[in-house]
């Protein structure tokens, strides 16, 4: 960390979820002091039920950590070399799930707050910031990600003429793992996948015959649900993140071919026949007594969940510790509104952070607040940041949530919407692998895989070199 920067003004972040959590431990790293302002728990939201920062509402799981094959294990090894505090934390407090890395909840959110709470540049002020911040606040970070605050979100609103956009997020349930029938289910991971602190065998799976899985289908599909409230009524879903009812209803065999996909699983006690669908269950605590159930994003009503979900074998005597639920997120139109480091083109001195603008996943929530604060924090000391290369997933990543999905007046408008990190934001290479080491060709998905590998290859030395440069002006600064 460098020595405390002599200017008056510290930099004040509005929201201590994952992107607010990482922003200002960036910012504070680099020697400028933080406000950080969080609500809870003088006023909590539809989701939460704790004060800790960065607390996770949704799944427990930062998806892959393969970094040589996926995009997102790739943007987790980015945030890694750049110090992320978020990661640090998830690394410390992994739980077993295959080739993710999924976290015990409580502990990864203790861990971000003590780092928080222990910095001595940073302070935590739990208040609600209700409109705009002030405006002698020069170096803002509003972080408040998906559940916003109404008076926030409708000052960005009158701010930017813009109307925000929204759509749902959903949660899924979670089963204390004592009361799932183990003479039913089995552990395993798909293929035998071995991940970060994983075995090959670190879900449950709960196999389903065609007659049962027809009538789970039904069952869901009849089940009453939470009814939307009138401002809800034409809020768009996210399809990375769909209720399981709402896949239902998009196709009999949708769910066979998504969360309840049965490859790559074989059931030890009849190996000859393959289940028609398998429900999965992937540990959601460190004491591995938590167990969420995979993609059941749900807004069934509560009975109707503990009655449709108790149809699945080995879940007939399941134990809820917490059952799904849905709530709104909001998210600005960030390719109009936003520039390239951030900042609301119609007021400068406020940057935004987070799922806010437009990105989607825990992961790429956290980045894009590392971003921030890494802009934030170079404001404060006279420095300009220039952005990591589009090359990388940070830069693949800022490409798409600040214009990256603008389209020509020929090809026709399209609304900006969330997107998780994927290879297909990346720019493409010069020169696509197409032989293997050995000297023979590529073939088939031997060039999927190469090309992925060649890309994640690509980003880390282009970003290693970035941040040479910048930790070189940064340090002579």
């Amino acid at each position: 960390m460098t020595s405390p920067h002599s200017a008056s003004q510290p930099v004040h972040i509005v929201g201590a979820g994952l992107a607010g959590s990482e922003a200002a431990w960036q910012v504070a790293n680099s020697g400028v002091r933080v406000v950080l302002h969080e609500m809870r728990p003088v006023r909590m939201t539809e989701a939460h039920r704790t004060e800790g920062c960065a607390e996770l509402v949704c799944s427990n799981s930062f998806r892959s950590d393969d970094a040589a094959n996926n995009a997102v294990g790739l943007l987790h090894a980015e945030m890694r070399r750049l110090g992320s505090l978020i990661m640090r934390s998830a690394d410390a407090n992994q739980v077993p799930a295959g080739g993710a890395l999924a976290v015990d909840r409580d502990g990864f959110s203790a861990a971000v707050t003590k780092a928080l709470n222990d910095h001595p540049l940073i302070e935590i002020s739990r208040e609600e910031v209700a409109g705009l911040p002030p405006a002698d606040w020069s170096n803002v970070i509003v972080a408040t990600g998906p559940l916003t605050s109404a008076p926030l979100a409708e000052a960005i609103r009158k701010l930017t003429d813009e109307s925000a956009l929204a759509f749902f997020d959903a949660i899924a349930p979670i089963v204390h793992k004592d009361s799932i029938d183990m003479s039913v289910a089995w552990f395993q991971s798909r293929y035998d996948k071995v991940g970060p602190g994983g075995s090959g065998a670190d879900y449950i799976n709960c196999p389903m015959t065609k007659e049962q899985y027809d009538g789970f289908v039904a069952d869901l599909l009849g089940g009453e649900k939470v009814d939307f409230k009138e401002w809800e009524t034409n809020t768009p879903y996210f399809d990375g993140c769909l209720p399981v009812e709402v896949m239902a209803e998009r196709g009999q065999e949708t769910l066979r071919h998504g969360p309840m996909k049965p490859v790559g699983l074989t059931n030890p006690r009849n190996p000859t026949v393959k289940p028609y669908a398998v429900v999965q269950l992937r540990q959601d605590n460190r004491l591995g007594t938590l167990y969420n159930i995979v993609g059941f994003q749900t807004k069934l009503k509560h009975g109707a969940q503990q009655r449709v979900f108790r149809t699945i074998p080995g879940l007939e005597r399941a134990e809820f510790a917490r059952l799904g639920g849905l709530h709104r997120n909001t998210f600005l139109n960030s390719p109009k509104l936003l520039d390239g480091q951030l900042r609301l083109r119609a007021e400068p001195r406020l940057r935004f952070a987070g799922q806010m603008t437009g990105c989607e996943g825990y992961v790429e929530s956290a980045s894009v607040g590392l971003i921030a604060g890494l802009c934030a924090a170079a404001d404060a000391r006279g420095l300009s940041l220039t952005p990591p290369p589009s090359s990388t997933a940070f830069g693949a990543l800022l490409g798409h949530i600040t214009g990256g999905h603008i389209e020509t007046i020929e090809a026709g408008p399209r609304s900006f919407q969330p997107m998780n990190i994927n290879f297909g934001l990346f720019p493409p290479l010069a020169n696509p692998p197409t032989k293997k080491p050995d000297g023979s060709r590529l073939r088939g998905n031997e060039k999927t895989v190469a090309k992925k590998q060649a890309i994640s290859a690509r980003a880390l030395a282009d970003l290693d070199r970035w941040i040479a440069d910048h930790l070189r002006v940064a340090a002579a600064a």
